[in-house]
């Protein structure tokens, strides 16, 4: 039977940039589960309140063992508001799938107490150190789950009956006096959620050398409305870019037909007429890759439906936060581009490049606009429980 699970990547994990790492092995260890939901959090005490309530329901209708002591102590102290204020960010993740949540415990996620070395998310990043007379003095679970379909329902629940005012893009991260703070958008594109089970986290990883913090995350199924906006800048580049190969190409085809030269005053004519409806075909190929659909042949009252294809859009905020981002990504070539950024390590050619990053404030915000970043469709998805 298909259920919902979540995962909340605790705020200690995503301060020290181990986001990328246990992504990877949501990912990749969970192959039978599909993501179908991400959000970000900054937890008020109102929620953090309620949710506590709902842990304590739980412990009490099951029986309380220690480590769910040990949990509860963990989200009181470590997702609540800090002394001065300040909120702490939470990535919440949302899976589908047969048995999503006894697949993510048992074969993900993995148990507090360390059973495994490096098998699961915990014991890779998660820590449960006693002292000599068996005190627990370290403790840092990585992430949270529940533990029941019912429970996870509820404790979801909760979770969006405050996220229209503690979650979205989170913008409230103290900066230096007169620094260059920025937003920038990253979108990972479908051949990085779809060749490699490993390769998003891997993509966050790199990013995270950047030294930026990720303030907002969503799963994208964009629709083909919203890449002809998305990309609709770039089809006037491709007529002017591929105007002259088009000339070139009729000249080359005209010339092998017949057994004359074709006079330069034909190619030209030949390019005018063509040029557009080449930037058009290279446009469409972009469409089409980041849809699953044609454009040209996909009617136009079919342009609103969400695709199938997945793509992961992430916020980025920071000091010169386009700069950095765009200087990790690396160039649009995969060959040309610097060693160790993202589309030299992963990318294939100019369209299958593994992300694409917000060239200038101005189109972050809107490529963020276009995406609907802010709007929460948890909201949908979890009704449906």
């Amino acid at each position: 039977m298909k259920e919902l699970a979540y995962v909340l990547i605790n705020p200690y994990i995503t301060y020290k940039s181990r986001t990328g790492g246990v992504i990877s092995r949501l990912l990749s260890r969970s192959a039978k589960l599909e993501l179908v939901g991400a959000r970000m959090f900054a937890p008020s005490q109102e929620l953090v309140d309620e949710y506590l309530k709902a842990l304590s329901d739980d412990h009490k209708n099951d029986g309380a063992s220690r480590i769910d002591d040990l949990i509860y102590n963990y989200v009181k102290n470590r997702y609540a508001p800090s002394h001065d204020g300040s909120k702490r960010r939470v990535m919440l993740l949302v899976f589908e799938g047969e048995n999503a949540i006894e697949e993510l415990n048992k074969n993900v996620v993995g148990s507090i107490i360390r059973e495994y070395v490096g098998e699961t998310i915990r014991d890779t990043y998660g820590d449960y150190i006693e002292d000599e007379e068996g005190n627990v003095i370290y403790f840092e679970p990585a992430v949270i789950v529940s533990q029941t379909p019912k429970s996870a329902k509820k404790h979801l629940n909760v979770w969006m009956k405050y996220a229209e005012k503690d979650s979205g893009i989170l913008e409230n991260i103290a900066f230096p006096e007169n620094a260059d703070v920025q937003k920038t958008l990253v979108m990972i594109k479908p051949d990085s959620l779809a060749q490699s089970k490993t390769r998003a986290g891997a993509v966050i990883d790199l990013f995270a050398k950047t030294g930026l913090r990720i303030i907002a995350i969503k799963v994208i199924h964009m629709t083909v409305e919203q890449a002809m906006e998305f990309y609709g800048p770039v089809r006037q580049f491709f007529v002017d870019k591929f105007a002259d190969k088009v000339a070139g190409k009729a000249k080359e085809a005209l010339e092998g037909a017949f057994e004359f030269d074709i006079p330069d005053e034909t190619v030209q004519l030949i390019k005018e007429q063509l040029k557009v409806k080449n930037a058009d075909n290279e446009f469409g190929k972009i469409v089409s890759f980041m849809t699953g659909c044609d454009p040209w042949k996909t009617p136009e009252n079919e342009w609103p439906v969400a695709s199938k294809e997945t793509c992961l859009a992430l916020v980025y905020q920071g000091e010169n936060a386009i700069e950095k981002i765009r200087n990790q990504l690396g160039s649009t070539d995969p060959n040309k581009a610097a060693p160790a950024t993202v589309r030299k390590e992963f990318g294939r050619d100019v369209m299958v490049n593994t992300a694409h990053a917000s060239d200038s404030p101005e189109n972050a915000e809107r490529e963020m606009g276009i995406l609907n970043i802010a709007e929460n469709d948890l909201i949908e998805i979890v009704k449906k429980m």
